[in-house]
């Protein structure tokens, strides 16, 4: 397969988004021409990432998709978030910020519901853990401040980026927004637990309280 020798020999950066779309999907759909589908998978969602991340439910209403190939591109999808996690692990996260907007893109940016993050940090602000607090709506997640500092008490945590996505693409931070981020420094300042940012993430980019002075 030419396509694959190409990539051996000239790496990722040398084919186009639909042509790496078709080496994945040939995996699952061998001995089948790929590259309309994969051409049809970007005219629906839009880049590599967003097809890569779009839910089971919405890949399966693309004809010629099968459950295999679906599968392919959820593994894909995965290995990209653990990739762009590792590179935070046993590292000093506040020195290291482009690969924290990275890994929160990458496994974020393109969720088609709300869902609320928080990065627990050590007293070196080395990764602790990394955990989904909450999973919401299209335009709303449930956060509990006492539950997020309840979580860094319990992991010895010293301080926390919160994190959440805007699955409309624009990252501006809502007042919603802001008022909540407040109430977490409120419970988590008393107890020692500092909040470094709030980051808000979406595929029109990036938002930050701290950047943005609003905490």
């Amino acid at each position: 397969m030419r396509l694959r020798e190409r990539f051996l020999d000239a790496g990722a950066a040398a084919l186009a988004d639909y042509e790496l779309l078709e080496l994945v999907l040939f995996r699952a759909i061998p001995r089948r021409d790929c590259k309309p589908l994969a051409k049809t998978l970007l005219v629906r969602f839009g880049s590599f990432a967003e097809v890569i991340s779009a839910s089971r439910e919405r890949l399966r209403e693309v004809g010629g998709l099968s459950e295999g190939a679906i599968t392919e591109l959820k593994i894909v999808q995965a290995a990209a978030g653990r990739l762009a996690r590792g590179e935070l692990r046993s590292r000093h996260v506040l020195s290291s910020w482009s690969s924290v907007l990275d890994y929160c893109r990458t496994v974020m940016a393109y969720g088609e519901r709300e869902e609320f993050r928080v990065l627990f940090l050590d007293k070196r602000n080395h990764l602790i853990a990394d955990e989904r607090q909450q999973v919401g709506t299209v335009d709303h997640t449930p956060v509990y401040p006492r539950e997020v500092v309840k979580r860094a008490l319990e992991l010895s945590a010293t301080a926390v980026i919160l994190v959440h996505n805007h699955p409309s693409g624009d990252p501006t931070p809502a007042r919603a927004d802001i008022q909540m981020t407040q109430a977490i420094i409120e419970v988590a300042r008393p107890l020692g637990i500092a909040v470094h940012d709030h980051l808000i993430v979406g595929k029109d980019g990036h938002a930050s309280l701290k950047a943005l002075k609003l905490i």
